[in-house]
């Protein structure tokens, strides 16, 4: 059986405009897309968040019908759920937000339900750090291994309590801008050293299209993204590979550097299937064999042969 996992984070209604569509309303939020990924592979996977009235009865069903616990998810009757609207660029790299609309979130105060406070892998997804620590400070099991996002804002807003909230996690997953905007370092190298410094063992730092970077126990994984023909929609791509990398270590035996190396292609290949689709549509639907055949051809991509390791110049 899998490690019981919980993630805590933001679910929300999302307009999304690309060079290709627009669509004015379609589900979203980190924690919808990382349980998603992440239920594939836990059957204990419970999700933590708020949203309003407005939230379709018909979204949460299409979660807890695929396993996830949805007991921690408080509907504040009279609110509306948070709302984000953005533009992609040509590149699909860049977007530019047009409206944010926190609404509920404004004042989530989550409340971890009793089965899941001993999780034993736990996701928080990018949040306001207060959020954040008063989630952490709920749970129970002193062994768990425990995933964090954030972004620059709350870098460069509310540093205070946000390297708090660091300090006491297993694993930070971020960004390249957001690795130097914590640090003041441009070498990813040294960025990944003082984030281990703040406490966390293991560091990953997500390149984009260029893949990401594990740094622990003083070793070094680089992984590139796998290679998609045509982005659709890049929103939800760096939550869906928190999620399938928390789900694969909720399966393993053990975790350390070489599990979490395993975790990272995993995670990869579900952020190339949320790609290939508006919202969640893609990665609700991936099934076994889709996920083993990319695992497969990722492996392809990134082994060589080395016959002679002597070099003449």
């Amino acid at each position: 059986m899998s490690k019981k996992l919980l993630v805590v984070g933001t679910m929300a209604y999302d307009a999304i405009e690309t060079p290709y569509h627009k669509v004015d309303r379609i589900l979203g939020g980190a924690a919808t897309y990382i349980a998603l990924a992440s239920s594939k592979f836990s059957n204990r996977c419970g999700l933590v968040s708020v949203i309003g009235d407005d939230f379709a009865t018909s979204d949460i069903e299409k979660l807890t019908s695929l396993g996830i616990n949805a007991d921690g998810v408080e509907r504040v009757k009279g609110g509306k759920t948070f709302f984000w609207s953005g533009r992609y660029h040509d590149d699909m790299n860049t977007r530019t937000t047009i409206d944010t609309q926190l609404n509920v979130l404004e004042s989530f105060s989550p409340q971890i339900p009793a089965e899941f406070k001993d999780s034993e892998v736990v996701v928080i997804g990018n949040l306001h750090p207060g959020v954040q620590k008063m989630a952490l400070d709920q749970l129970t099991n002193p062994n768990n291994f425990t995933l964090l996002d954030s972004m620059n804002f709350w870098m460069e807003h509310f540093r205070e309590i946000l390297d708090e909230v660091i300090a006491g996690v297993n694993l930070i997953s971020i960004n390249d801008e957001e690795a130097r905007i914590l640090t003041g370092n441009f070498s990813l190298t040294k960025a990944a050293k003082k984030i281990h410094q703040m406490g966390p063992r293991y560091v990953i730092i997500k390149k984009g299209e260029h893949g990401a970077q594990l740094y622990g126990d003083g070793k070094v994984f680089i992984a590139p993204a796998y290679p998609i023909d045509q982005v659709v929609d890049p929103t939800g791509a760096g939550d869906s590979f928190a999620g399938g990398l928390a789900g694969f270590l909720a399966q393993a035996k053990e975790i350390n550097f070489d599990t979490i190396k395993q975790a990272l292609v995993v995670g990869s290949v579900f952020a190339s299937f949320t790609v290939e689709a508006f919202g969640v549509k893609a990665i609700e639907g991936v099934k076994a064999d889709a996920l083993n055949e990319r695992i497969q051809r990722f492996r392809e991509l990134t082994s060589f042969d080395w016959t002679d390791n002597t070099l003449s110049l």
